[in-house]
């Protein structure tokens, strides 16, 4: 007698097997860039070649706003922060890198500066495909009080701050400004501008009457947490305390995220991954975004879980060390000299937890 099997059987067994396969495989790893930067940035590039050096077989995607460097570069100062979180999770759900059935614990995920709060962002919005672990370098999931100056050459920024300092609450400036959707000063006059008109920062921390539950669940489900490396000599982010979700007023006197009704109250679920243990505060010494790949080979093997059976290889990253050095921001760009030549011979960060 021929036994015969449902076409349903099949299905499940196939995506049986196939998730035991995937269980071998390292989980992909993508990357946002910061503000002035480009996708095809070498040092961007570095940062997944080193990935990949020590998880062979990964497979990695950096965000990209436009097909070439230059229009993804304006894209970081131009735009609707709501209308590109929605251009990337189209991105990323395209990627069949990202949703294989061979890739059934989702992706991890790495934010410089700005790009690690749109990161953010994604994962509460969007998240399909979901984020297994997020780590941000020097990001203002708090929003920033002052904006940096730009280069006298460099005429996008001029133009895209000009507007920002003329009128930053404006319908069209809030719709069209990047640095200005997460613009927030603690004083109750502003504050108030802020809740009324902010075009992203807001809404992405729920700090409004009405709040988005789903924000709240999605953040606090990241399977492998939230990590937020904060710079010690960060003259960008103003203040350097807003990657920790700190609240810092005019006279200097800092609330920290857990005296905050951000956290008591749990509006996007960082209570939720603290109490887990999965939401860790992290340093660095430097300014803003000078990183080594022994750093990245700290957060790589140290934070970014991977399944059974992946093993991270040994790998001598100094040769990455001169690439990473292109992810300085652009508007610190004479303070990247300094630091290269001491990359040359030894990695110049280290993690002090």
């Amino acid at each position: 007698m021929m036994v015969r099997r449902s076409a349903s059987l099949y299905v499940l067994l196939g995506g049986t097997l196939a998730s035991l396969a995937g269980a071998a495989s390292p989980l992909p790893l993508v990357i946002w860039h910061g503000l002035g930067d480009t996708f095809d940035n070498p040092g961007l590039q570095s940062v997944a070649d080193l990935y990949t050096s020590i998880y062979p077989g990964a497979s990695t995607h950096i965000i990209h706003l436009a097909d070439d460097g230059g229009g993804d570069r304006k894209a970081s100062y131009f735009g609707a922060l709501h209308n590109q979180m929605d251009e990337v999770c189209t991105q990323l759900s395209s990627n069949p890198n990202l949703t294989s059935t061979l890739a059934p614990y989702g992706f991890h995920a790495l934010g410089f500066s700005q790009g690690g709060l749109f990161m953010r962002g994604y994962v509460e919005a969007c998240n399909l495909p979901k984020v297994h672990t997020l780590v941000t370098f020097g990001s203002p999931h708090n929003g920033i009080s002052e904006f940096v100056k730009c280069k006298t050459t460099d005429w996008l920024c001029r133009t895209a701050f000009g507007w920002l300092n003329a009128n930053k609450w404006s319908d069209w400036v809030q719709s069209n400004i990047v640095p200005a959707q997460y613009y927030r000063h603690p004083s109750p006059e502003e504050m108030q501008k802020y809740l009324e008109s902010s075009g992203f920062l807001a809404d992405i921390n729920n700090e409004r009457d009405e709040k988005n539950e789903k924000y709240r669940s999605n953040l606090g489900g990241l399977e492998g947490g939230l990590v937020l490396y904060k710079f010690d000599e960060d003259q960008v982010i103003i203040p350097k305390e807003s990657v920790w979700f700190a609240e810092v007023v005019e006279d200097g006197q800092i609330t920290w995220l857990t005296d905050r009704e951000l956290y008591k109250q749990d509006w996007i679920g960082l209570k939720q991954l603290n109490a887990a243990g999965k939401l860790k505060f992290l340093k660095t010494g430097g300014p803003h975004m000078h990183i080594t790949d022994e750093l990245l080979k700290e957060v790589y093997t140290k934070y970014l879980w991977q399944p059974e059976g992946v093993v991270a290889q040994k790998v001598d990253g100094r040769k990455f060390n001169e690439k990473l050095m292109a992810l300085a921001e652009p508007t610190i760009g004479d303070e990247r000299e300094k630091y290269r030549g001491a990359a040359a011979q030894e990695p110049f960060l280290r993690v002090q937890h």
